[in-house]
């Protein structure tokens, strides 16, 4: 039950208590458990679309459902995006030391850079208008997109911490990348496969075989994808932090509404 909590706690704002002591050790056990999290937001978004609908359109709908996304993560995932963009854009100093230890100190920074703000008012943007184009898809295709969502950003901060390193030496992400091993790895994917196939076998059995190819071609990308922005942040930062963990989880969200867009009216 701890693992469980504690992903809670890292991932929401849901105002979980954790009894007793806390390891180290069990802190990195609870990313195994992070799909979880976004089964309960992914059932969130879509519970909360079917009720509003009746009440109001569904572009209002969208963009209250983007605002509760934000709200049910504490904006800390928004803000970690934010706080990556702005340590990416500073300037260089001409040493790759000076330059990482630069660009942590700006993510520390409470303070929000222009190009922070740009990058929070597009991902907003993209994500408001990729629902509203998913909501003109079948209902299926919407519901099971609102679901998974944030099933798959969860997901990818696990492939990420098991592949990073910590950039840092203190925070809360330290102790989550650290920890972070093949048993976490295999029961994210376990749970994330099972979020896939079982819905689609019990509940739409009508699902064609190139839906199917969807998903496949969807793992791959998110997955390699994943591993570029580790390689990105490990030359940048000189590893992962809680805010650039943050940043891979939204930047996935929008890949994943985009390529169920494209690939839909591609007909693929």
């Amino acid at each position: 039950m701890k693992p469980i909590l504690l992903a809670f706690q890292f991932l929401t704002i849901i105002p979980v208590k954790v009894k007793g002591d806390v390891s180290e050790r069990e802190i990195g056990r609870a990313s195994g458990l992070f799909p979880l999290v976004g089964v309960f937001q992914g059932a969130l978004l879509v519970t909360v679309n079917f009720i509003l609908r009746k009440v109001f359109p569904q572009e209002l709908t969208n963009g209250l459902l983007v605002l509760l996304l934000v709200l049910s993560n504490g904006g800390f995932h928004l803000d970690g995006l934010s706080d990556t963009i702005d340590a990416i854009a500073a300037r260089s100093e001409g040493s790759t030391e000076i330059d990482r230890q630069n660009r942590l100190a700006i993510m520390k920074d409470s303070t929000t850079g222009p190009i922070g703000v740009v990058a929070l008012i597009l991902t907003l943007l993209l994500k408001f208008l990729a629902l509203d184009g998913l909501s003109r898809l079948s209902p299926h295709t919407f519901y099971f997109s609102l679901f998974l969502m944030p099933i798959l950003s969860k997901w990818t901060m696990v492939i990420s911490m098991f592949y990073g390193k910590a950039a840092r030496e203190d925070g809360l992400g330290r102790l989550f990348i650290n920890g972070t091993g093949f048993k976490e790895i295999a029961i994210s994917t376990l749970i994330l496969f099972l979020l896939l196939i079982l819905p689609q076998t019990f509940l739409f059995s009508f699902i064609s075989n190139s839906q199917h190819a969807f998903y496949a071609v969807l793992l791959i990308v998110i997955y390699f994808s994943s591993r570029a922005w580790v390689g990105l942040f490990d030359r940048k930062f000189g590893g992962l932090t809680g805010d650039t963990l943050g940043a891979i989880s939204e930047i996935t969200e929008i890949i994943f509404l985009l390529m169920v867009i494209a690939w839909s009216r591609l007909s693929i």
